[in-house]
């Protein structure tokens, strides 16, 4: 009998991993899903989704409506500082032709000056010095135009002490370094205080135009919320057949009542801000560059009689200035004396020019220097005097005038500002806990 041999006994390998998961996979059948991918399937997915989409848009809204308050506010914080620092560096500039035309003045007198003017030299040039300080101090951006303007005026006062210790001995040298002051200050300091004047101009104008610009954040933030809280309701409208979820339809009128309320008082606040613009800011300036170019009329008109005949730039220089003295006056918003008291100068003025023209230099010199005769009644210093007190009085009210409506307008804000957010988290845990209501009935 033949034996037979038996197989060997068979042995099991794992399959090839493609295999493997060829194996575990059965054909038709589909890919698992991630987590997140089925937290969004089907009307419970879309729920959650329309609750992240709804809430995030909440919360963008508080933040667009702080942002908005946020930059009106500062927007006028930074109107109020800029108009004043605007201000103090035309009181520079006023105080600086106004000592011009002091020594000026005086130097027409000869021999010692009248004390009451010389001190209001002294006076005008140490309130610009003291101003510069400030001015240096409230705006870091104009420290170094200020530091140039100083070492000009050292120059210029140097020049004017000699002018006048030359004018006391009679020396006709002293009318050279008049001059030579006088030009100092026209084309050395002058230029750069107007430099000043127009980059603070600047600044005030763009921080004027930014005032309105915070309503835009409130008014597009809150329609974007709306729309979004709408379509929300809407379509849980349609797949729940529940047409009113009280939670979201609360955060709704919340969304809505910030926006109107902070729409408006924006629209308010900008609208303070034009009036204060077109009003005292407007006037403020027209008196302060009057005030400036009177101060210089009043110099040149001392210069033409110091030149005795050969002045003819000097009262050119006058008619120029006068005639942006009064372009400027009748700028000026509300009373004002300023135009009357000026028309009785330039009367006096061409009283002046008439007898220096017609041979009488020494009476021209007593009306420009008030030393008139009795018998005479014009008095170009009593005139000019009374100007200069009156402008000076309806520029402080100017001022005062725009610092006023600015604080008006920012103490008019609601505090949306810091309330902005957390109003947006609000309106997101309504939206939340209205969709987690329909949620719960897919449970």
């Amino acid at each position: 009998m033949t034996q037979t041999q038996s197989a060997p006994p068979a042995t099991w390998s794992p399959p090839a991993p493609q295999q493997q998961g060829a194996a575990l996979q059965q054909p038709g059948t589909p890919a698992p899903r991630g987590a997140v991918a089925q937290w969004f399937e089907g009307t419970p997915g879309r729920m959650r989704a329309f609750l992240v989409l709804a809430a995030a848009i909440s919360v963008v809204f508080g933040l667009c409506a702080a942002q908005g308050f946020d930059q009106s506010d500062g927007a006028l914080q930074r109107a109020e500082a800029n108009t004043a620092q605007l201000i103090r560096i035309q009181a520079i500039h006023t105080n600086l032709v106004s000592a011009n035309a002091d020594a000026t003045n005086a130097f027409l007198v000869g021999g010692l000056e009248p004390p009451e003017q010389r001190q209001h030299f002294v006076d005008s040039m140490a309130s610009a010095a003291r101003l510069v300080a400030e001015a240096a101090s409230a705006q870091p951006a104009d420290r170094d135009a200020l530091g140039q303007l100083n070492t000009t005026l050292v120059t210029y006062q140097g020049q004017i002490e000699q002018a006048r210790a030359n004018n006391r001995q009679g020396l006709p040298i002293g009318s050279q370094y008049l001059r030579d002051a006088n030009a100092t200050l026209q084309n050395d300091s002058l230029p750069l205080v107007k430099a000043l004047v127009g980059a603070n101009e600047k600044r005030v104008d763009t921080e004027f135009d930014g005032v309105g610009n915070g309503v835009w954040w409130v008014f597009v933030g809150g329609l974007v919320a709306l729309v979004i809280l709408f379509i929300t309701l809407r379509w849980l409208a349609r797949r729940t057949h529940r047409y009113l979820n009280v939670p979201i339809a609360v955060g709704g009128v919340i969304v809505l009542l910030t926006t109107l309320i902070g729409g408006f008082a924006l629209f308010a606040a900008s609208g303070h801000a034009k009036d204060a613009r077109d009003g005292d800011y407007a006037s403020t300036l027209a008196l302060s560059r009057a005030r400036i170019a009177a101060y210089d009329a009043r110099s040149n008109e001392s210069l033409t009689l110091i030149a005795r005949g050969s002045g003819d730039a000097y009262d050119k220089a006058y008619i120029a200035s006068a005639k942006v003295v009064d372009e400027q006056l009748r700028k000026i918003t509300g009373p004002s004396t300023g135009i009357g008291l000026w028309d009785t100068y330039q009367v006096a003025h061409a009283e002046v020019r008439k007898q220096d023209t017609g041979g009488n230099w020494d009476l021209a010199v007593q009306i420009a220097t008030g030393n008139a005769p009795v018998s005479v009644k014009y008095d170009s210093v009593a005139a000019f005097s009374s100007f200069d007190q009156s402008s000076a009085r309806d520029l402080q009210i100017k001022s005062s005038g725009v610092s006023t409506q600015l604080k008006a307008a920012q103490d008019g804000l609601p505090p949306i500002g810091w309330l902005g957010l957390p109003i947006g988290i609000l309106v997101a845990l309504l939206i939340a806990w209205g969709i987690s209501q329909r949620l719960g009935e897919y449970r």
